[in-house]
């Protein structure tokens, strides 16, 4: 019987450690780790792709049609598990990057170039009107130093 209760002991401290481990493991990512590791890249290989011409192989268009649906979610994302910082430009603001993202991803679907280059310009506006609210740093306001 002692074997028979030390396996059940070792089976439910090893549960219970998992399930701990698995708990502190999910945490959310910050805003910074957001932008770096998913927002960042994505809009960089849509825009590489376009500046140096259409995407050759399927295996380009899947990268590009990776980074617009990175895009479209990410701008989901902002407004719902990372909480909008407020309900006006905030949410304005996610809102033409999962648009933008959308778009891009229809565009790389049907290996649309024109349509995916016609883009650019919204890309663009989707990151820098944000920052430009949101990122003082990266764009000070007037009459405030660099």
């Amino acid at each position: 019987m002692k074997p028979a209760w030390v396996v059940l002991l070792v089976l439910i401290a090893t549960f219970a450690f998992a399930q701990t481990a698995s708990e502190s493991s999910q945490t959310a990512p910050t805003m910074k780790q957001l932008m770096l590791d998913l927002i960042h890249p994505a809009s960089n290989d849509i825009l590489l792709f376009v500046n140096r011409g259409a995407p050759k192989t399927d295996a380009e268009w899947a990268a590009v049609r990776r980074g617009a649906i990175t895009l479209a979610e990410s701008g989901t994302l902002l407004t719902t598990r990372l909480g909008a910082r407020d309900q006006g430009d905030w949410t304005k603001n996610a809102r033409m990057l999962a648009d933008v993202g959308a778009a891009a991803y229809r565009a790389a679907r049907s290996k649309d170039f024109k349509a995916l280059a016609s883009l650019t310009e919204s890309l663009d506006a989707s990151c820098t009107t944000c920052h430009q609210q949101y990122r003082p740093n990266v764009f000070p306001r007037e009459g405030t130093p660099k």
